[in-house]
């Protein structure tokens, strides 16, 4: 068996298992890519090193450690409380309200994962006080998270867009997050305007109580964030090695535990991130790049390639990681793919995958979806789990579609 077929097969393996079991599949690609690297592909383990990602861990991890000073110090919770305070006890403006909070929180820098917890627990009981049904109080959440998270500012923005570079295709952070939001504005639109006309907004019976004040942490915290993002977006500060930075402040300031702050950093997520991309690192070394592409070319044509690769990807998405497996896996395959089939706008295959494999994680097998379920009355959790499923496997379909029709169009504009 040829080196390349079982860098492919490897990945392939990778790909279930992080499907089938709960097994950190970074863990598994690090040793896979040993295996095959070293003892089939005739490589030297320095060389298998080599395709760790020690740019984008360290991008990752500072970004994550950084709102993970926010989040432990209540700055995050604090900023939440205020913005959803503004619909309190309007059942028809508060599912816009809780989905631009929640895009706003994702976009900055948290991310969706950290934005959906944050916002789940208060988000369910401001839905179930002014009578907003479960679903489209879990559906403004999950959506609006996801419409921010590939933000250029974003855990998952930030490996879209490494990934897009290494690939020949960067530059395009603003279209990357753009695209992305504007498919999550669609589908929470339509959710909103069909969830309300069927009942789902009748008046609640309570009220919340008022928001806590800031403290001295959580001003210090708000103001390095915003000078942060003003450094990247204004000045065009690294963005990984400026969060450090500012982590490095908020520590020094007291204004942030260290201890605490590198707890709650998401240290599974970076390791499975890492650990796919040294997979896919000998994947191209060995030619199993070349090999994946080709089987893949095979499903799709040049006038179908961006509706057929949305529909994968969000199929694999749906069980599995969307920044950890599916988008380090499939964006670098991007420039070969339109190669193979003959014809495409790399950007808008790029921009497919993307879309494609987020607007599923609503599910309730995602983070998201889970993280909704679990914050929901007991009473209201079975109903709300097959709900988000169902809707979860639809958006299979709808991302497909989505990208079928516009991505073409919005590469080019």
């Amino acid at each position: 068996m040829s080196p390349a077929l079982l860098a492919l097969l490897a990945l392939l393996l990778a790909i279930a298992l992080s499907i089938a079991t709960k097994v950190n599949v970074g863990l598994v690609a690090i040793v896979l890519a040993w295996l095959v690297g070293v003892y089939a592909g005739g490589m030297s383990a320095d060389a298998v090193l080599r395709g760790f990602p020690a740019s984008l861990f360290l991008t990752l991890a500072g970004v994550t450690l950084l709102f993970a000073a926010a989040e432990s110090n209540g700055t995050l919770e604090r900023v939440a409380e205020r913005l959803a305070a503004l619909a309190r006890g309007n059942a028809k403006v508060l599912p816009l309200v809780l989905f631009v909070l929640a895009s706003v929180l994702a976009s900055v820098g948290p991310g969706a994962i950290a934005a959906v917890a944050l916002l789940a627990p208060m988000a369910m009981l401001l839905g179930s006080r002014t009578g907003v049904s479960p679903l489209l109080t879990a559906l403004m959440v999950t959506t609006g998270a996801n419409s921010g998270n590939l933000s250029p500012l974003s855990p998952t923005g930030v490996v879209a867009n490494a990934k897009m570079a290494a690939g020949g295709i960067g530059g395009h952070e603003m279209k990357v997050w753009l695209a992305n939001f504007l498919a999550h504005v669609l589908v929470a639109a339509a959710m909103w305007v069909i969830l309300a006309r069927t009942g789902h907004g009748a008046r609640g019976t309570g009220a919340l109580a008022a928001p806590a004040p800031f403290d001295r942490r959580q001003r210090i915290a708000g103001l390095v964030i915003l000078l942060w993002v003003v450094g990247v977006l204004g000045f065009k500060l690294n963005l990984g090695l400026s969060a450090f930075a500012a982590v490095i402040l908020l520590i020094a300031l007291r204004a942030a535990e260290e201890r605490q702050t590198i707890a709650r950093v998401p240290w599974t997520i970076v390791l499975m991130v890492c650990g796919v991309s040294v997979l896919v690192a000998v994947l191209e070394q060995t030619g199993g790049m070349d090999l994946f592409t080709s089987l893949l070319a095979k499903l799709a044509s040049p006038a179908s390639i961006n509706g057929v690769i949305a529909f994968i990807t969000g199929a694999i998405s749906t069980w599995s990681s969307t920044s950890g497996v599916v988008l380090p896996a499939f964006l670098p395959t991007v420039p070969k793919l339109v190669a193979q089939v003959g014809g495409g706008d790399p950007l808008a295959v790029a921009l497919s995958i993307n879309v494609g494999s987020s607007l599923v994680d609503v599910s309730p097998l995602s983070t998201l979806g889970a993280l909704c379920v679990a914050a929901a009355a007991e009473g209201d959790a079975g109903k709300l789990f097959r709900q988000l499923l169902a809707f979860g496997l639809s958006m299979i379909f709808v991302g497909a579609a989505l990208c079928q029709l516009l991505a073409g169009w919005f590469a080019t504009v």
